[in-house]
């Protein structure tokens, strides 16, 4: 066999493996999209629910919670999700792209001031990477969860970091940056965890299908606590749980494009290998043609000398 054959051969055996790969990834990431999703949205009702209660419990005017016209000189904590994982397309580009520019730029055409002290977390290898390349100064980084059960202490740790920094110091607002899922790809969103919006909550409020609002009888302050840390919780799962649920959705249209473009490149190379092999065969079969017209030709000569003899 020559060179060029085994050669094609060797790729094709190549492209082949990691078809095989790529096939893998594909399954995982559809299989993991569908599994996030459902984690999101089988919260909703639950978000909801603390919503109502919230908007109860601030109909009866509570008081000594955060404005929301916070103070732009105290410093903003940004917490952007990514993935720990390449192969994702441009999930991470996009998310540091909205968080860093878009985001702020359409803020700023909206008249709302800028922060001047921004405090930067990372959550995904990847984007931490991006956010570095770009200078910025991770205060802290996580690694994104990799499984749902792993999804409820990493908010677990995110809510304790988030109490550590407003507590030294003085945090009044909190984002959430990340990814979500939609149809054909996914889009960044941002999310205002801190402050609360009371007045949006106390229009949910409007939403009870009674004439009247619940009342309650436990301390208000013990409630409130309880349902603001429950509201936080549920933001940042869910949140978590559509950037999880928009990586693979992004990696499954990667891997898509990638078995494409490795299915396009094998029809070649066996093309390729076929035409190689035709023209080794057909070259050989003119060897063996002409090394028989060869000993035709010697055979006939001695035949001829031997009759004249």
């Amino acid at each position: 066999m020559s060179s060029t054959l085994e050669t094609l051969q060797k790729q094709i055996a190549s492209g082949e493996d990691l078809s095989s790969i790529v096939r893998t990834m594909k399954a995982l990431a559809a299989t993991s999209v569908r599994q996030y999703e459902k984690a999101a949205e089988s919260l909703d009702d639950y978000y909801h629910t603390v919503e109502l209660g919230l908007s109860v419990v601030f109909s009866r005017g509570v008081k000594n919670l955060d404005d929301p016209a916070v103070d732009i000189n105290r410093p903003v904590l940004m917490l952007v999700f990514g993935s720990d994982h390449g192969l994702a397309g441009r999930f991470n580009e996009q998310i540091v792209s909205y968080a860093l520019e878009d985001y702020w730029f359409e803020n700023k055409q909206s008249g709302i001031d800028l922060p001047e002290n921004k405090i930067y977390i990372g959550s995904g290898e990847q984007v931490i990477s991006r956010l570095k390349a770009e200078s910025i100064t991770l205060a802290e980084s996580f690694t994104m969860p990799t499984a749902i059960s792993a999804i409820t202490p990493f908010i677990q740790l995110l809510l304790a970091t988030i109490e550590k920094r407003r507590s030294k110091e003085g945090v009044e607002r909190v984002l959430l940056f990340y990814n979500r899922p939609r149809a054909g790809g996914f889009s960044p969103r941002a999310e205002t965890l801190l402050p609360v919006d009371i007045d949006q909550l106390q229009e949910t409020g409007l939403q009870w299908q009674s004439r009247s609002l619940p009342t309650y009888s436990m301390p208000t302050d013990q409630l409130l606590s309880t349902l603001l840390h429950q509201y936080f919780f549920v933001s940042l799962y869910r949140a978590c749980a559509l950037s999880l649920a928009a990586e693979n959705t992004s990696r499954l249209a990667a891997m898509q494009a990638a078995e494409k473009n490795i299915n396009e490149r094998l029809d070649q190379l066996k093309t390729s290998y076929q035409q190689e092999r035709q023209a080794a065969i057909t070259e050989e079969l003119l060897d063996i043609i002409s090394g028989f017209k060869a000993v035709r030709v010697k055979t006939a000569s001695s035949l001829t000398a031997d009759h004249e003899e």
